[in-house]
């Protein structure tokens, strides 16, 4: 029932005294009653590739925007490059690709990376840009006329039109199909590999696992976890077995039990050694079956262990 985790890449972990460029300090988000930050504490250092994983509505995003002068924090303190990232000399040094992006429907490719460029005093050459990213054959075309995966493309590109020192890309690949992921994962290792800092988002491991070395797990709004890819895999690699029983006897092991319309579902890191010592306690049962559990749960387990 092991889980194989992909071959993580030997990015180089940034020294303890490389420059700070991200810095959230004791920072809390609120919404009217819903807490989305709640006093987290994160520092990126240059060079560093972070993936920021977790759950959807876990806090990834309003994090991003407090740390790109989107928001602003209910308390604590947000740095960029040391200094206020709601200022112009705090994000200079950025370039963002937000979860959601509005493009002008009637403007051409083109059209949109100019007009980014011209807030650059040195930008990328348009042609070359949309070249890296395969988008050369829709310069001319309206964006109004791009499918979504087309404009999930031009969105991570212009991230890059500044000649950044630090990108942060929220969900980057979403709606793209796997070809085309793959030759983003490929632009953003090659921006890595070249000196540059990158704070990824993803709620797929997998993702993650293939760019990142530094994991910081976030749900709840809280910081989780902050390790290497794979004590991060050791954590969420749980799995749900699911069965029909009157009770369940005393089982080491066991993460999580629930009950919903008669079936017990129970998340365990090892579902064999839990299968055997059901069978071995004697306990009537039915109906078993065994899944890896979606990161969602995973997530949860780990945030109530």
């Amino acid at each position: 029932m092991s889980h194989q985790p992909l071959a993580a890449p030997e990015h180089t972990t940034a020294p303890p005294t490389a420059e700070v460029v991200a810095r959230a300090t004791a920072v809390t988000r609120r919404y009217g009653d819903t807490t989305a930050l709640d006093g987290i504490d994160l520092d990126v250092r240059a060079g560093e590739l972070v993936g920021l994983l977790g759950p959807n509505g876990a806090g990834k995003s309003t994090l991003i925007n407090v740390l790109t002068g989107l928001r602003r924090t209910t308390s604590g303190r947000c740095e960029l490059f040391g200094q206020d990232p709601r200022t112009p000399a705090g994000r200079r040094h950025i370039g963002v690709t937000p979860q959601e992006t509005g493009l002008p429907e009637t403007l051409r490719v083109r059209e949109v990376v100019d007009f980014v460029a011209a807030h650059y005093p040195a930008p990328e050459d348009r042609d070359a840009l949309l070249d890296r990213f395969g988008l050369a054959g829709l310069a001319n075309r309206q964006t109004g006329g791009l499918s979504g995966g087309q404009k999930r493309r031009l969105a991570v590109a212009l991230a890059f039109v500044g000649r950044p020192r630090l990108v942060f890309l929220d969900e980057p690949t979403t709606g793209l199909d796997v070809e085309a992921r793959h030759v983003l994962w490929e632009r953003i290792r090659a921006f890595h590999e070249d000196g540059g800092t990158v704070v990824l988002t993803s709620h797929y491991l997998e993702e993650i696992e293939v760019l990142a070395k530094r994991v910081v797990v976030v749900s709840g709004g809280r910081v989780l976890a902050d390790d290497s890819v794979a004590a991060i895999r050791g954590m969420v690699d749980v799995q749900r077995v699911s069965l029909v029983a009157a009770s369940l006897p005393p089982v080491p092991g066991v993460i999580r039990t629930e009950r919903t319309d008669g079936r017990t579902h129970v998340l365990t890191r090892d579902a064999d050694q839990f299968v055997r010592d059901l069978v071995t306690s004697g306990v009537p049962f039915s109906g078993l079956e065994v899944r890896p559990t979606t990161l969602e749960e995973a997530f949860l387990a780990l945030a109530s262990a």
